[in-house]
């Protein structure tokens, strides 16, 4: 599997640029940005996390805040009353048990213990968590997002109908450590610009040759809905 996953990111790196993490955030900033992610762009997540930090520019503001003023300064990230709900979840929880707003505990933790604490809180879920352990501290997580779950269904390296939890599961032993975060952000791009939802533009994937899905002629006449659409919607949990 090791060849496979490497061949699919050699074919994605042609022609760009040589891949570099961005800036890394503070772990409860990450924590915060990612849940401000949820079912909206980048830009707006974006937007919405500068907005938040410029009208309280500490999260012990945020946490005793009332939820409306929360909710008005996210409000271009969409779903901004559960969103400024959960956020403030989650900071009563860290400062419940932490004693102040920080995670810093959390670098002292090998990286199944800081997942267990990430996914122990209010809604965070294992992308959430995984997104904190890789952006923010640097750990070989593997996020598995949308675009993610659904380009690695396609290639056929999980099967259709595999849920978010058994999807982070799965995935992330397949790929090697060292290039996680790589690969992580080349599937999304992917799966944004070519291997999208709905019309997947197959005849120009670079990924055709390697992908279940692609090489399947079946599949090119004809674009079915999202790989991960059937799956049973539930309660969402990042």
């Amino acid at each position: 599997m090791t060849d496979q996953v490497m061949e699919v990111l050699r074919r994605l790196r042609a022609g760009r640029e040589a891949f570099a993490p961005g800036p890394a955030l503070p772990v409860v900033d990450q924590v915060v940005a990612t849940v401000l992610s949820q079912a909206t762009s980048d830009v707006n997540s974006g937007r919405a996390f500068a907005r938040l930090k410029d009208r309280f520019p500490v999260w012990e503001q945020v946490a005793d805040a009332p939820p409306e003023e929360i909710a008005d300064a996210i409000r271009c990230g969409g779903i901004a009353e559960r969103k400024a709900r959960r956020i403030q979840e989650i900071l009563a929880a860290i400062e419940d048990r932490e004693g102040a707003i920080t995670l810093d505990r959390l670098d002292g933790l090998d990286d199944e213990a800081a997942e267990s604490y990430l996914t122990s809180l209010p809604g965070v879920g294992p992308k959430t968590a995984a997104c904190v352990l890789m952006f923010s501290m640097g750990r070989a997580a593997f996020p598995v997002d949308t675009h993610v779950h659904r380009v690695t269904t396609r290639l056929g390296w999980i099967p259709p109908g595999t849920s978010a939890a058994e999807a982070h599961r799965l995935l992330r032993p397949m790929v090697p450590p060292q290039v996680r975060h790589e690969l992580h952000i080349a599937l999304i791009r992917h799966g944004r610009t070519v291997c999208q939802a709905r019309r997947p533009r197959c005849e120009e994937c670079v990924l055709r040759e390697v992908c279940a899905y692609g090489s399947d002629p079946a599949n090119r006449r004809s674009a079915p809905p999202d790989a991960t659409a059937a799956r049973p919607r539930g309660r969402r949990t990042g």
